[in-house]
């Protein structure tokens, strides 16, 4: 499955952030070069994501331990 575009985002923790709408994948792309998905996320939930004060601490608030997720690349 071929990542989607990445939009840049301001934060301390995360580089940039895409979403897969057909397979409702979000992509998350760390300052440190991981990129993990997060599966099964609605398309309104990543619009809340990438429009966050703090997408880090918007992350960790509503993505772990709600919607699987998966490390992707190094």
């Amino acid at each position: 499955m071929p990542m989607p575009e990445m939009q840049p985002v301001i934060s301390s923790n995360v580089a940039a952030v895409g979403y897969d709408a057909e397979n409702r994948t979000v992509y998350v792309q760390f300052l440190g070069g991981s990129t993990y998905t997060y599966k099964g996320v609605p398309e309104h939930e990543f619009e809340h994501l990438r429009r966050a004060t703090s997408v880090g601490s918007y992350l960790n608030r509503n993505y772990k331990n709600v919607y699987p997720y998966e490390r992707v690349a190094v």
